[in-house]
């Protein structure tokens, strides 16, 4: 079947001499002596995808993203290891990547075309589609060197995506250029998943990699650190956003298939988590626009001169509904004890969609939990969202309306 991708053992490494003659001696040393140091961009990179699946790809910068996505994509070669793609491949990786700035955007298309393995009588079959898709209108006959990053992207993914491939492999490039386009390709990117296309995609737009991705990939320092469901590794990426702290991170298995990420240096940490009702009982189970509480209890395990409690409401696929902390809302804790407990409550309505949700848990000593992550616990708690008394709406949020008829 079309579209799986196969990636065994794969590793980069580049040549580092240590000045610009080295070079030079080692290709003219009739003995064949390394004047070279090598440094591992990749190594050791193992997994599948799937006909029809969408892996997202994600990893702080220098991370080996790129480069792994030119290796499958045959742009540069692998040191090791091999990559193995069924059907017809696109890929969308550097900014307007074999463009001539020279060129109009139209004769580029047509090249770009051909590179993907068009004849010629197929792309002009589909410029009229090309020029409708990217929206660049008299544009498309002005040279390159004159267009705007975004104006690039939106040839670039036009001509990549004007008819359906069996693999679609698409970088950062989407993240320049303006909101509208974006939310195009998206969509666009979604009707081809409907229809069976393969999709890998790197970003660090969360919710582009948890909306559309079935299974995600975290990479660090070079190699594959982590896999699975996108919720779980993306849990997993924010923990190491404070990795530069002696933070410990880990990964408990919950029911129905979650995984639970609990990470930080434990200078304080949660004794009590729960969701109350306006007259104190626990709730698993709330109702749109419902009272409710969130009541928190820490314990700190040091002296503290700052301590901040934060939570996040998460929907069912684990993206951010809402969140917030005790630093935003001025009253964060001053000079706490170790062996101190302190206390929150947090009252709001839980003006919400339909659905289950998860609140994530926070206690650090700064604004956020990057500079100083005393503890982070996703899913410290799971409730449901029913409507029983308002009238049916569509979506993640309860915006009550008056509608007035005019006249």
């Amino acid at each position: 079947m079309t579209g799986r991708i196969t990636v065994t053992n794969l590793g980069k490494a580049y040549r580092r001499y240590p000045h610009r003659w080295a070079r030079l001696a080692e290709w003219l040393d009739p003995r064949g002596v390394p004047r070279h140091s090598q440094r591992w961009a990749l190594q050791g990179i193992d997994f599948d995808v799937q006909p029809g699946e969408a892996v997202g790809i994600i990893g702080m910068n220098g991370a080996g993203k790129s480069t792994l996505l030119k290796m499958i994509t045959g742009t540069a070669s692998p040191t090791t290891g091999q990559v193995q793609i069924e059907g017809r491949v696109a890929a969308l990786l550097e900014l307007g990547m074999g463009f001539h700035p020279e060129f109009t955007g139209r004769q580029n298309a047509r090249m770009a075309g051909q590179l993907l393995g068009y004849k010629p009588a197929e792309v002009d079959q589909l410029m009229p589609a090309i020029e409708a898709f990217a929206e660049i209108g008299d544009y498309m006959d002005e040279p390159v060197r004159v267009y705007s990053s975004g104006m690039q992207v939106r040839l670039a993914f036009s001509v990549a995506t004007a008819s359906r491939p069996d693999v679609l492999i698409v970088d950062e490039a989407l993240s320049v250029g303006d909101d509208y386009f974006q939310h195009k390709s998206f969509d666009r990117i979604r009707d081809f998943r409907r229809l069976g296309t393969t999709l890998l995609i790197v970003s660090h737009d969360k919710q582009a990699i948890q909306s559309i991705c079935d299974r995600a990939l975290l990479l660090k320092e070079g190699h594959l650190a982590f896999q699975g469901t996108p919720e779980a590794v993306m849990d997993y990426y924010n923990a190491l956003l404070a990795a530069h702290q002696p933070q410990k991170v880990s990964q408990t298995a919950l029911a129905k298939g979650k995984v639970q990420t609990v990470s930080g240096t434990r200078h304080a940490v949660f004794r009590k988590t729960h969701l109350l009702s306006a007259q104190g009982q626990q709730l698993e189970v709330v109702q749109v626009g419902q009272a409710v509480c969130l009541e928190v209890q820490v314990e700190a395990a040091a002296d503290l001169d700052t301590l901040v409690v934060g939570y996040m409401i998460k929907d069912r696929l684990g993206q951010p509904v809402f969140g917030t902390n005790t630093h935003h809302l001025g009253c964060a804790a001053r000079d706490v004890k170790a062996g101190q407990l302190v206390s929150y409550r947090f009252d709001f309505a839980a003006s919400l969609g339909e659905g289950s949700y998860s609140v994530a848990v926070a206690v650090h000593g700064a604004d956020s939990h990057v500079e100083s992550n005393y503890e982070w616990r996703d899913l410290a708690l799971v409730f449901s969202v029913i409507n029983a008394d308002k009238p049916v709406f569509v979506g993640g949020a309860w915006l009550p309306s008056k509608p007035r008829r005019i006249e």
